[in-house]
């Protein structure tokens, strides 16, 4: 293990060459400069593990010297000596980026206290380097990760896109009109997964969505699919910024296709309508999804029309929520509402 490279400034010449010798035997390598501008000068030219500054130098004193140092790119600890009775010369030394000081005494006690002084400002160094180098290895890693999740999620939304279209090449090929709309039903809901995994890839945060977006772009989906010149159909959303995990993300996505397309398919049956949607926060660690319509409502008890895969995909996505979708039929239309933890 090589030795710890100390450079030593001072103007006492008698003192740099006791302070070569007497740092020699503790183990140290020692450069020494005969004032603050050779000694920055030096530091600038050369790596060293350590450097000794004097206070007491003519031209540039100790403070003067460290400030000088502090510019360097890659400045070394700095262990400052001082006299006696010089406690705020210390701690203006401390205060300027020395990493610990020394008060100059005659003999061999000095020098140990150096020594000492070296060997706790060189373990700090070496937990600061392992620190650095850890939290950068972290940040590395963290990147790295953010990357490859960025990249599934990405794959994901596109497989998912893939098979949307695969199952809509398989209804073009179809003659059953029912099995046509099955079939189209199930690309909404392939849909709503894959809107998911795009705002994922697309965003910082891979842990949540931010359903007011999400819902966005879902709704203005499904405005499209549905709203057709023979059929008009007018989506709104009024959604509050509200982040979900992925999972309870998809699920409450799914539930929002299926209510939207059960309300544009039966609600208004000869004419033009109107389907709200609304995601708010109820300020006890709640949110609550409401979706509604002022078309020709629901018979309580009615049996599901279609093939109520829909329904049952709505009672299964709710209880993953821990939730049930409650049905208000006391009025023109139909309101679904489901409350749900954050």
């Amino acid at each position: 293990m090589s030795k710890p490279r100390v450079l030593y400034i001072d103007d006492d010449a008698g003192l740099r060459r006791l302070a070569a010798k007497a740092l020699a035997r503790r183990g140290y390598e020692v450069a020494l400069a005969e004032g603050g501008a050779p000694g920055c000068e030096m530091a600038a030219a050369e790596p060293y593990d350590l450097v000794v500054v004097d206070h007491y130098m003519p031209g540039m004193d100790g403070l003067e010297t460290l400030e000088r140092l502090r510019m360097l790119p890659a400045v070394p600890p700095v262990v400052y000596v001082t006299g006696s009775e010089e406690g705020r010369i210390a701690i203006a030394a401390l205060k300027a980026g020395a990493a610990d000081y020394v008060v100059k005494t005659i003999g061999e006690d000095f020098f140990d206290l150096l020594a000492s002084a070296f060997e706790q400002v060189l373990a700090r160094a070496r937990l600061e380097q392992a620190k650095t180098a850890a939290e950068e290895e972290l940040r590395a890693s963290n990147a790295r990760l953010g990357a490859l999740l960025s990249e599934v999620n990405h794959r994901v939304a596109n497989s998912l896109q893939l098979v949307s279209a695969m199952v809509g090449m398989q209804a073009g090929v179809l003659d059953d009109g029912a099995a046509r709309d099955a079939l189209a039903d199930t690309q909404r809901r392939i849909a709503a997964i894959a809107q998911v995994h795009r705002r994922l890839y697309t965003s910082n945060q891979v842990e949540s969505v931010d359903m007011q977006e999400y819902l966005g772009a879902l709704v203005s989906e499904l405005g499209e699919t549905w709203s057709t010149p023979d059929a008009p159909r007018t989506l709104s959303l009024s959604a509050e910024p509200i982040r979900l995990t992925t999972d309870r993300a998809v699920s409450l996505g799914v539930i929002v296709t299926e209510l939207v397309s059960n309300a544009c398919k039966y609600a208004y049956p000869a004419r033009a309508g109107e389907v709200r949607v609304a995601l708010n926060q109820d300020g006890d660690g709640h949110f609550v999804l409401a979706v509604e319509d002022d078309g020709v409502g629901m018979v309580p008890g009615a049996v599901p029309r279609g093939t109520g895969l829909g329904t049952k995909l709505i009672r299964a996505m709710a209880q993953s929520l821990q939730s049930i979708v409650e049905y208000d039929t006391e009025r023109a239309g139909v309101r679904a509402v489901l409350r749900a933890a954050l």
